[in-house]
């Protein structure tokens, strides 16, 4: 299954520990509350310094998509996140506290359940990707213009904050798919899912 989702689709919704709010990219399953989905894929706005939300027993990769960048500290975390579309992986066991370091942030989350599955996030920056099956495929666009190739199906043009979903977990046969970037500055970054 392949679906194009808009941020009329994006669920808003307060942080787990209430300091802030996310909108939920996608979730399987679909509307997973906290404590149960396999895995989550979202955006937070960050406003002010404060603690993370803990997730124990969930991998966390965070990426800074808009703002100067905020550090990151707690357990065994000590990351300075001030790069735009780089990937930082920690464990969400950890009670981590964020610092801003000139004003409010965006960044894009991706969470899997451990015990129940294994993700990754990979970056394309002005090129074109391929990326090899998995279960589940979420490409969003962080910045310019982005078209999507499979080989069963048309073409899927991707505009920024825009995301698309391939499904595979119906057992309908797993799916390669090309990202080509249409502009130099284009950034679209993927999240591919497997059962663990």
């Amino acid at each position: 299954m392949f679906r194009l989702l808009t941020p009329s689709d994006y669920r808003s919704m307060p942080w787990k520990n209430g300091g802030g709010r996310t909108t939920e990219i996608a979730a399987h399953p679909p509307g997973a509350a906290m404590d149960e989905f396999s895995w989550r894929i979202s955006i937070a706005d960050v406003d002010r310094d404060g603690p993370f939300s803990r997730f124990p027993g969930v991998d966390r990769t965070i990426v800074l998509i808009e703002g100067k960048g905020m550090r990151l500290r707690g357990g065994r975390l000590d990351a300075d996140l001030t790069t735009r579309y780089v990937p930082h992986a920690f464990s969400g066991d950890e009670a981590i506290d964020c610092a801003l370091v000139a004003g409010p942030i965006r960044d894009f989350n991706a969470m899997v359940r451990r015990d129940r599955a294994r993700g990754s996030v990979s970056v394309v920056r002005g090129k074109r990707a391929d990326f090899a099956p998995s279960e589940f495929l979420l490409v969003y666009g962080a910045s310019g213009t982005h078209e999507c190739v499979t080989p069963e199906r048309p073409s899927i043009i991707l505009e920024r904050d825009c995301s698309m979903l391939v499904d595979c977990s119906g057992g309908d046969g797993l799916r390669s798919v090309a990202i080509k970037a249409l502009a130099e500055d284009a950034v679209a970054l993927v999240v591919a899912v497997d059962r663990a």
